[in-house]
């Protein structure tokens, strides 16, 4: 309860109408920002996380949080589809290689993907967006934050388990690192604080608590595709997923919320899929693997939409 205490004064946001779909240009970052602009110069290595990173500017002036490894290609297409869909995300792009300029020091986390000469390889560019502050001391949870019951909340969950996004921690697991949070953001003489998901990296594998989950594997995530929606029970339906918050997920989940969220998921076009995977480091291989079983399970979804008979 805490949380809404403190929210009394600025509105809490987790869903907005971001427009049309058909509007949507998925190749570019979340909400249309424009893509990191060469040459980018560093600005200094982050150390907080678990992931290796640096930040840098680019030609443009506009700080980028530089994250090496495999994660960055299912962040940067899952940030699209979510934002797509209406909720609020960092803007992504992944990057198979490049330079930074201007790295002086001895790098510790950083050194495994970003060479002394700058030149790195498997980045995901996270934007750092002006007039706004991560609030470091404030987060919630998937059963305490002020849109328990909503279907926007539970949309956000189904996306989740769409994408078999695991690793769906909270501030109850600060000490392993929360993947949600919340931003504060001035626009406009308004300030709005989003609650989002922080955190996309283990996406597009298979699901699993402790053994045989993974991340951007489609052969993984294929073989699960058929154990998605797994049934009903009574008004509520049953899914195969399994994360580190499963019980958050598999127990609310009605018709009437798949739906809603198909309303914007069940016109994402195929076109719009290919691409997005294609801009986030898909391979021709993945790309066809993937938006096949993607579009596998949106089309579960649709049929148990319907009124059951």
């Amino acid at each position: 309860m805490l949380i809404l205490a403190l929210l009394l004064s600025v509105p809490p946001v987790l869903w907005t109408d971001p427009g049309p779909i058909d509007r949507i240009d998925f190749e570019l970052p979340a909400r249309g920002v424009a893509l990191p602009t060469p040459p980018f110069q560093f600005v200094r290595e982050d150390l907080s996380g678990n992931s290796p990173k640096v930040l840098v500017k680019d030609a443009d002036g506009i700080v980028w949080q530089v994250k090496g490894g495999p994660e960055g290609r299912a962040e940067a297409f899952a940030s699209r589809m979510a934002a797509a869909l209406g909720y609020y995300t960092d803007s992504i792009a992944f990057f198979h290689k490049g330079r930074i300029e201007g790295v002086n020091v001895a790098l510790k986390r950083a050194s495994g993907f970003l060479s002394s000469d700058g030149a790195f390889t498997y980045a995901g560019f996270e934007r750092r967006e002006p007039q706004s502050r991560f609030l470091t001391d404030e987060d919630w949870t998937w059963i305490d934050n002020p849109f328990t019951g909503t279907k926007e909340l539970k949309g956000l969950k189904i996306f989740l388990m769409l994408i078999s996004n695991w690793d769906n921690k909270d501030k109850r697991d600060a000490r392993q690192g929360s993947n949600t949070g919340i931003l504060e953001v001035s626009s406009a003489g308004e300030i709005k604080r989003y609650f989002y998901v922080t955190d996309w990296g283990q996406s597009l594998g298979a699901w699993g608590l402790y053994t045989g989950r993974s991340g951007w594997n489609c052969a993984d995530y294929s073989r699960q595709t058929p154990e998605f929606v797994t049934g009903s029970d009574g008004p509520r339906l049953t899914f195969g997923f399994g994360g580190q918050r499963t019980s958050d997920f598999s127990h609310d989940i009605a018709r009437a919320d798949v739906e809603w969220l198909m309303q914007r998921l069940g016109v994402i076009t195929d076109r719009q899929i290919r691409t997005a995977l294609r801009v986030s480091g898909a391979s021709a291989e993945e790309e066809d693997c993937f938006s096949r079983a993607l579009r596998q399970r949106i089309e579960a979804l649709r049929n148990v939409s319907k009124p059951a008979p």
